[in-house]
């Protein structure tokens, strides 16, 4: 090989090396790539698993592994059991009992004398509380028809307007049904299953169905009610939670506060759901909610459920190791310690220094938190995709304590302003529990006359009024007070 072919050759040879170093660079950094990704989906699925009840917002019947609960609340100096001064639920005697049963001393235990003239001396009292033997009255009503040897014409008397059938339940009967069903949860055919075995008569699912429709139907005008003081509160907690109505997602919202409560139920969850409720067009008070988006375009004051921060603070703390999320925790906790101590000395709100020192600490706080999660640089125009910026789960936070810094503390300005929104998520609590007893509902009707039978019993409860004295009287419903 004369020098000018090896010459060429080691060219050619060189090119090769070249053309193969690139594309393993290529290679390379494609991998690179495949990694980052990779190791973004495995932090996200990481993150994903270490939440659970006690640092988000899932329910505990979701908690996916068995952990050492961790409570928020701090542990109380107090002993278990029941705090001095704390009324108990002891029976006490009856001042008027149904059936006294008196046992005369008859003769003397020792020598046999007749006893049965001589007076007491001492008597003692003791009460069974029971069920009577016969737990069903039926009652039969009878009218008349008379002839008039006069004008002989025949005159009638008339049945009770609620006696319309030949046989039919009475309103107390009726009540306890629509009470199982409503109150306890119970399917309608257990419910049936519950009445015969417990009370006799045997009710079917359609009769069951019918007393449940009446009763929603004579209730309507309370509904009306309750939506309209709803309306005029100074503070409302809301809240919503998803549901199946024939097989497909539905939205179960509340509205609610101290004295009242209403349901409702809608395919959406949205504005569209909260403008056909028609609670929060004209309310100019608080709304005290978990910060979905719908409710901000709303034109009232709100604040926002801090208990939802801590758990989120717990998770950022514990699984990504920020200590400003701490912090921020201890906080907020200090604060709402800060303001029950004010009411327990009868202050109605902070003194303004405090309450100025309070939100300089929390801005030092965010302020930490920004440093530890500074903004990622914008994207390059070829990158940028329509709608939200995707961001971290700390980032997202300290966004939100950030931008809606006036609901997150409200409660420190404003007292009648609770901490959390607690109030609305025990309401809407036993929704899940009807769901996984009874499963779904069948028929939009059959939720709607849910939601209004199970509010109006809910503000009963909340007012200490007799459920089932008001149930039997669901033909002219009491009026709850307002």
């Amino acid at each position: 090989m004369t020098p000018e072919e090896e010459l060429i050759s080691l060219r050619q040879e060189n090119k090769a090396l070249r053309e193969l170093l690139a594309i393993r660079d290529e290679q390379l950094s494609q991998m690179q790539q495949q990694m980052t990704e990779l190791l973004k989906q495995v932090q996200a699925l990481q993150a994903r698993l270490s939440k659970d009840s006690h640092n988000s917002h899932l329910p505990p019947s979701s908690d996916r592994f068995q952990r050492q609960p961790k409570s928020l609340r701090k542990k109380s100096e107090k002993k278990a059991g029941g705090q001095p001064g704390h009324d108990g639920n002891t029976l006490s005697l009856s001042k008027h009992p149904d059936q006294t049963i008196r046992y005369q001393v008859q003769q003397c235990e020792h020598c046999r004398y007749d006893l049965r003239r001589m007076a007491c001396v001492q008597e003692e009292r003791r009460q069974v509380i029971d069920l009577p033997p016969k737990r069903l009255v039926v009652i039969e009503h009878q009218t008349e028809q008379k002839c008039c040897p006069r004008c002989q014409r025949i005159t009638a008397t008339t049945f009770p307007e609620d006696v319309r059938a030949p046989v039919q339940y009475g309103p107390a009967l009726g009540a306890v049904a629509v009470y199982l069903v409503q109150q306890q949860l119970l399917p309608y055919e257990r419910a049936c299953e519950t009445l015969q075995d417990l009370m006799g008569p045997a009710m079917t699912v359609g009769t069951l169905k019918a007393l449940v429709d009446r009763c929603a139907a004579n209730l309507q005008p309370i509904e009306v009610q309750i939506k309209d003081h709803l309306r005029q509160a100074k503070v409302m907690h809301q809240d919503e939670t998803g549901l199946y109505v024939m097989g497909k997602r539905h939205w179960m919202h509340v509205a609610a506060t101290a004295a009242l409560t209403h349901y409702a139920v809608h395919p959406k969850r949205g504005a569209e759901a909260v403008d056909a409720i028609g609670i929060l067009n004209g309310f100019r008070g608080v709304s005290v909610h978990d910060g979905w988006a719908t409710y901000w375009k709303y034109a009232c004051e709100h604040a926002l459920c801090n208990v939802h921060h801590l758990r989120e603070l717990t998770f950022v703390f514990e699984e990504q190791h920020q200590a400003w999320a701490g912090e921020m925790k201890r906080l907020l906790l200090a604060m709402n310690e800060a303001v029950k101590e004010a009411q327990q000395h009868g202050l109605r709100q902070l003194h303004p220094s405090e309450l100025a020192d309070w939100k300089a600490r929390y801005h030092a706080v965010l302020q930490a938190g920004e440093q530890a999660n500074p903004l990622d640089p914008p994207p390059k125009e070829e990158a940028i995709k329509r709608g939200r910026r995707k961001q971290s789960t700390a980032r997202n936070l300290l966004d939100r304590l950030s931008k809606h810094q006036d609901a997150v503390l409200l409660f420190l300005e404003n007292f009648a302003v609770p901490f959390d929104n607690s109030r609305a998520e025990r309401d809407i609590r036993m929704v899940k529990v009807q769901q996984k007893v009874s499963g779904c509902f069948r028929s939009s009707l059959g939720a709607e006359a849910f939601c209004r039978i199970r509010g109006y019993i809910s503000t009963l409860h909340k007012q200490g009024a007799h459920v089932l004295t008001a149930l039997e009287l669901a033909g002219h419903p009491v009026s709850p007070a307002f």
